[in-house]
């Protein structure tokens, strides 16, 4: 790893043999200075001349970018800038964080709001699509503004919080409706918040009886994970159980920052979940799925959701077609530990809601078996559970063998039917042959 210049300089992360970005608007940051998460703030990427000079883009590349930031703006952490790779024009980091082409030539594919927050929106800020848990959007700020986002629709009304009035709004709508009991707080990215202020937010919901649980909608442990100090852990702590929603979308984000910030979560009794979303060319393999959740379960944080992508304006260029994310969770199943197998999952458009997909292991169902496939490709046949508790009926096995087909499962002549070269029997024959007594 390189350096800044400067005796207590922060390190850069490259590849080795890659070339570093020049013209560094911070060459000079301590390290006291890189791990305080209002310095990053500070120090933000906002705008194509402050990114023209870190990444060395043409005159040309400036103009075209320039039209994109003028629809939707760019805001990137030194920290998370430090991750990306400038040797790779098809950084999978750089390419959720800096702005493309393919974002303004694709303004007229998608919708703004395809997911209808905004028609389950009783009180501005706050969806009501479920029927025991709201949404609260209470700020529109983010430290990095993720070119994937759900919501660059609420880029154009500036960075600013909801106020106190706006959010009385909130709580009160919330206090009116008693069978909301699961509250989400989101935005924008409420950790950004003055923790003052999110204190605020979560002491009024904490006043409300029926509110059982507040989950937080965050991607600071992945772009700002500095801002996970002890001030924020206390005033997390004081208002459980609060569950928190981060989104690693790539292994590279799993960094020692990044984990210690989880911990530190963790050990304030914050419980860490993951919400990956499948984009194009930036995870939509599934090695790299695999790999991403088991870094995530190494460091304390359970893989809950691969989403797919929204059907959001300008992001047809990250969408994947749906039989990508079925591959990957077949790739997933079985292979892997069922701690790292996330829900596939799609936020339908029209405000229907998520919707889980998977493989299909059912094959066929009957009244007394289902035959079923497993991951290996092994189709099984399973007795199913009379309504009169007695045992389902045993078939007559004197007639001549038929072909082995699925007919035979269902009539349960056969248990199972395995395909050829199957490395797990292929073990079990080596074990057995192993144990035989040689003569």
């Amino acid at each position: 790893m390189e350096t800044h210049p400067g005796d207590d300089a922060v390190p850069l992360r490259r590849p080795k043999g890659g070339a570093a970005p020049v013209g560094l608007p911070w060459p000079h940051a301590t390290r006291e200075q890189w791990n305080d998460y209002r310095w990053q703030l500070s120090n933000r990427i906002t705008s194509v001349e402050d990114l023209a000079g870190l990444c060395g883009i043409s005159d040309e590349e400036a103009r075209l970018l320039s039209r994109v930031s003028d629809l939707y703006r760019m805001g990137i952490t030194p920290y998370y800038f430090s991750l990306m790779r400038f040797d790779d024009a098809d950084d999978p980091i750089a390419r959720q964080a800096i702005p493309c082409a393919e974002e303004y030539f694709g303004v007229e594919g998608g919708e703004d709001d395809p997911l209808e927050e905004e028609k389950d929106m009783p009180v501005p800020g706050l969806t009501h699509r479920y029927p025991d848990r709201c949404l609260l959007v209470v700020t529109n700020f983010c430290s990095m503004y993720c070119r994937h986002c759900t919501r660059k629709r609420i880029w154009t009304l500036g960075e600013a919080a909801k106020t106190e009035f706006e959010l009385s709004k909130m709580f009160a709508y919330v206090k009116r409706h008693e069978e909301i009991r699961d509250v989400i707080v989101s935005g924008g990215d409420p950790l950004t918040l003055p923790s003052g202020r999110l204190e605020y937010i979560l002491k009024n919901l904490r006043k409300i009886p029926h509110v059982e649980i507040i989950r937080i909608g965050t991607r600071v442990p992945v772009v700002l994970p500095m801002r996970v100090d002890d001030e924020l852990c206390a005033v997390l702590e004081k208002y459980g159980p609060i569950w928190l929603n981060t989104q690693f979308n790539h292994p590279r984000e799993v960094t020692d920052e990044a984990k210690a910030a989880c911990d530190r979560l963790l050990r304030a009794g914050v419980p860490v979940n993951n919400q990956t979303v499948l984009l194009k060319g930036v995870n939509d393999h599934p090695e790299i799925i695999r790999k991403l959740n088991t870094e995530l379960l190494k460091a304390k944080v359970r893989p809950y959701y691969l989403f797919q992508c929204d059907m959001v304006r300008g992001l047809e260029h990250f969408r994947t077609r749906l039989t990508k994310g079925i591959e990957i969770m077949e790739a997933l199943r079985g292979h892997t530990s069922g701690l790292a197998v996330p829900s596939y999952v799609v936020d339908v458009p029209g405000g229907g809601g998520k919707i889980p997909l998977m493989p299909t292991y059912i094959l066929s169902m009957g009244e007394e078996r289902t035959v079923l496939r497993n991951y290996e490709g092994i189709i099984v046949s399973y007795e199913e559970a009379r309504d009169d508790g007695r045992p389902s009926a045993r078939p007559e096995t004197t007639m001549p063998a038929p072909r082995n087909d699925v007919y035979r499962l269902l009539t349960g002549e056969l248990r199972s039917l395995t395909p050829a070269g199957n490395e797990r029997m292929a073990r079990r024959k080596r074990r057995c042959e192993s144990a035989s007594p040689t003569t």
